[in-house]
């Protein structure tokens, strides 16, 4: 009877442990399954932080489309309003007409950024990239000298308000 109780209880010993065997072969993961699960977690983790940015971006769409809504009756409201018309160099448009309202004249050794806002112009109308050192030198005349010229002006070298009106009129033909 003791052999018999021996045999038992060796049986389920080794069904116990057949039993331990069978779980951590199936359920022990190998490095490269662990590592691809770890990534399969951070890409859901990223997945979702994207999600909640792309509610939060839409938000402030929706806002901003809001206040576009707001603003756009005014001018339905009144078909004869003039509408402001955006050219390709707008800011410089901008810069060059203020230089017409301050009656502002430059000339060989005119210097500052007044002087900078003609040289960016010249780059642009020559379709050249020289440093614009904001300083009226010989090459600034020449060039002034040869828009003139081609506007129909004076070409005297020197900036003044027909010129810059010239300036304006060529920006905004181009596209």
């Amino acid at each position: 009877m003791e052999k018999l109780k021996l045999i038992l209880f060796s049986i389920v010993v080794l069904s116990l442990l057949a039993l331990a065997l069978y779980w951590s072969v199936n359920t022990i993961q190998s490095g490269t399954e662990y590592v691809a699960s770890q990534k399969v977690k951070q890409l859901e983790k990223e997945n979702e932080n994207y999600k909640k940015e792309i509610k939060r971006l839409g938000a402030e769409l929706a806002i901003l489309q809001a206040r576009e809504e707001v603003a756009a009756p005014i001018v339905e409201k009144n078909p004869e309003a003039p509408v402001a018309t955006m050219y390709k160099h707008q800011t410089l448009i901008n810069e060059l007409q203020k230089l017409i309202d301050e009656n502002i004249l430059m000339k060989l050794k005119s210097n500052g950024t007044r002087v900078g806002t003609v040289q960016k112009f010249l780059n642009i109308y020559n379709n050249t990239s020289n440093r614009v050192d904001n300083d009226y030198g010989a090459g600034t005349v020449s060039a002034v000298k040869a828009f003139q010229k081609d506007a129909g002006l004076t070409a005297d070298g020197e900036s003044g308000a027909s010129t810059f009106s010239k300036m304006i009129d060529w920006l905004k033909k181009q596209k």
